[in-house]
């Protein structure tokens, strides 16, 4: 197998939520690339640009896509959140070696909704127009909805190192079935090469159950944490999770 990695954030986020995952790898042997979702290289608590509130998940799959196909090699393409969905588009279109999902979100066909899930994503979703607007959740909800399973003392640093998120992305991941764009199918017989999905037993915003479907859409292997939230690139223990990864690398090798 060949020995690079492209990972991929989600939501709120930048590359350095990769932090961890990219030193862990590198001294495996693995070259990580961490690339920039379109509109997210901006200071945290910055404005945001004008036009991510209309920038679509699919804006975010061309931007990759041109960037892998770039590459001497085809990666194994690995993505957290919002990231893990995009991987799932990237490998629909042939571009993944292998596919890892971190808590991934869910693309169009499977229900993800969920108490917790509406109350994550409450405030755009009671905005009228959010879905051509930008958002980034106040400490509140980011404490409740990513956050859980971190010192309180690290909630309130980590959440000021978010950023703002496209609202037409929101609205193509949460309500698919109104989008007629159809932004978040994926075929599910367009993945062909081996797929991973990582669950936390106690992640509020894409709850398990939700992975576990995500897995099964593709034939691929589930592992499901029990103590572990959303965070899992960070979270105490997220030593398992990368080793997880690696060690079914290793297997596919």
């Amino acid at each position: 197998m060949g020995q690079m990695i492209v990972m991929i954030h989600g939501m709120f986020s930048t590359p350095q939520v990769w932090g961890k995952y990219v030193p862990f790898f590198e001294d495996a042997g693995w070259r990580c690339m961490t690339p920039t979702l379109r509109h997210h290289d901006i200071e945290p608590g910055s404005a945001p640009p004008e036009a991510l509130g209309t920038t679509s998940v699919l804006d975010y799959a061309a931007d990759l896509e041109e960037l892998i196909r770039g590459l001497d090699e085809t990666p194994v393409l690995m993505g957290h959140s919002m990231g893990g969905l995009l991987v799932q588009m990237l490998a629909a279109r042939g571009l993944a070696r292998a596919a890892i999902l971190l808590t991934p979100a869910a693309p169009a066909g499977v229900i993800a909704l969920s108490p917790s899930v509406m109350r994550a994503f409450l405030g755009p979703l009671t905005t009228w127009g959010f879905w051509h607007k930008s958002f980034r959740p106040d400490f509140k909800t980011a404490r409740y909805a990513f956050l859980e399973g971190f010192p309180e003392e690290e909630r309130r640093g980590m959440w000021e190192q978010m950023v703002y998120e496209s609202g037409r992305a929101i609205f193509e991941i949460g309500l698919w079935p109104f989008d007629r764009g159809h932004a978040t199918r994926v075929d599910p017989r367009a993945v062909t090469c081996p797929v991973l999905a990582v669950a936390g037993g106690r992640d509020r915003a894409t709850p398990a159950f939700a992975v576990r479907k995500v897995a099964r859409r593709y034939g691929g292997a589930y592992h499901e944490l029990p103590e572990h939230h959303h965070w899992v690139l960070a979270q105490t223990g997220w030593e398992e999770v990368a080793a997880l990864c690696a060690r079914w690398l290793n297997e596919l090798a």
